[in-house]
């Protein structure tokens, strides 16, 4: 089967890592008429999180608050000034993100960029968010930090959230789940979970995942291999029942 043209493809949390994004651009040469999404996370952990910004802002790509960006906001703009915090978010990331600015401050034009980015994109028969909703509240009733942070409640719903729309998010590493691999991507009730784990040495694969041609297109960080699978091939169906009591990762 041909692929379908002006496609849209939702790219997972890269955590600093540029030159696989670049990798992982190469392999699914997007046209100008495709439509790339960003899930948020574009920062900490890996060593270039400034040139991913950059990137990303240069080209004017939709992309996502995800919960490390909204955790340098709460330091960076005074929101949170507790010293735990800040040790938390150096230690989970933001130190490599700090050290990845050649003047080694974080620019206001960067921050303010971050402070715009939406908690959630519907594009009619997809909906992107970083992590995922709380199944027992509507779309309005979601907060900030449920939208960047949920994991165990989202992935256990027993039902899809939304009847007519799948919900795509990252930030838990799909390995994480009962029965993934490391570089599948997980899919339960109305959502799929694309994390595969750029940063962690145990994966290393950065995911696109391609909505209109049901393709996913990745690259890994650490051997810069590339691939590109079909849906069917790549994706490991999660059952709420076996979430029960499960073990995730921050």
């Amino acid at each position: 089967m041909s692929e379908i043209s002006q496609r849209r493809v939702i790219i997972g949390d890269v955590h600093g890592h540029y030159q696989g994004l670049m990798l992982l651009l190469k392999q699914i040469e997007p046209a100008s008429t495709d439509q790339i999404y960003f899930l948020g996370d574009l920062i900490d952990r890996g060593p270039q999180s400034a040139e991913v910004v950059e990137f990303v802002k240069e080209n004017n790509y939709p992309c996502l608050l995800g919960n490390h960006e909204q955790m340098l906001l709460e330091i960076m703009t005074g929101k949170n000034t507790q010293s735990a915090s800040m040790q938390g978010w150096l230690y989970n990331g933001g130190q490599a993100t700090v050290a990845s600015y050649r003047s080694g401050k974080i620019p206001q034009g960067d921050l303010d960029w971050f402070e715009s980015l939406p908690t959630y994109l519907d594009l009619g028969d997809f909906w992107l968010t970083h992590a995922g909703v709380n199944p027992n509240k509507t779309v309005a009733e979601q907060t900030l930090n449920e939208l960047c942070w949920i994991r165990g409640e989202f992935h256990s719903m027993t039902k899809p959230y939304f009847p007519d729309k799948t919900i795509v998010a990252g930030h838990t590493i799909t390995f994480t789940l009962p029965g993934v691999v490391p570089g599948n991507l997980a899919q339960g009730q109305g959502w799929i979970d694309i994390d595969t784990g750029a940063y962690h040495p145990r994966s290393g694969w950065l995911t696109g995942l391609d909505i209109t041609n049901k393709l996913v297109h990745q690259a890994n960080v650490f051997s810069h291999v590339v691939r590109t699978l079909p849906w069917k091939d790549a994706i490991t169906i999660i059952e709420p029942k076996e979430l029960i009591g499960s073990r995730r990762l921050f």
